[in-house]
């Protein structure tokens, strides 16, 4: 019994090694701070996050993405201050919300120029169909721009209530922690994303 009693700390280390191993390299879990995704997703929600889907292929419009939070946006759902230790813990292994990264849809890749016209998005001239959001849905005009060579143009699916690339401009790529592939909170919500 003590020789287990020994061993426990041993296997709690190791389980949490692996843990931050395979969030490193292969999936992280992502918390949804805001309503700015909604309907797809919403505030609570749980989310993993492939951090190996960009080193296989390129970014492509219309997938969520998880980034880190730019300068000069605002913060969504949580607040600027910084974490004490457990709570750094808790985030990295991804049981506490982090307030530095955010989820947005890709709308415009590098070289595209993207804007909101009469309700709607325009990429390159051409209106842009989105399944995605609710028919009703509209986006408030915005001035047009180009994405810049190694950047991105994300917009919030719930267009009246998020801060995106309308407010704090074109996110570079290199900011991109990776792609959201599925919901797994709530248990009865369960999707691939």
């Amino acid at each position: 019994m003590l020789r287990g009693l020994m061993e426990l700390p041993i296997v709690a280390g190791l389980a949490v090694v692996i843990v931050v191993v395979l969030r490193a390299v292969l999936v992280q879990p992502f918390y949804i701070p805001s309503a700015s995704m909604e309907p797809q997703l919403k505030i609570n929600d749980k989310i993993l996050v492939s951090r190996l889907s960009y080193r296989l292929h390129p970014v492509h419009r219309g997938d969520l993405v998880v980034f880190d939070e730019p300068p000069g946006a605002r913060l969504e759902g949580g607040s600027a201050t910084r974490p004490g230790d457990l709570e750094w813990i808790g985030q990295r292994l991804g049981l506490v919300p982090r307030n530095d990264e955010l989820v947005k849809r890709v709308i415009g890749l590098p070289g595209d120029t993207v804007e909101g016209m009469d309700g709607h998005v325009y990429v390159d001239g051409h209106l842009l169909v989105e399944p995605y959001l609710p028919p009703t849905t509209r986006t408030d005009d915005f001035a047009r721009a180009t994405v810049p060579k190694g950047m991105l143009w994300v917009m919030g699916d719930n267009r009246g209530d998020s801060q995106d690339s309308r407010y704090f401009g074109a996110i570079k790529r290199s900011t991109v922690v990776g792609r959201a592939v599925l919901r797994v909170w709530p248990l009865d919500k369960i999707s691939f994303l």
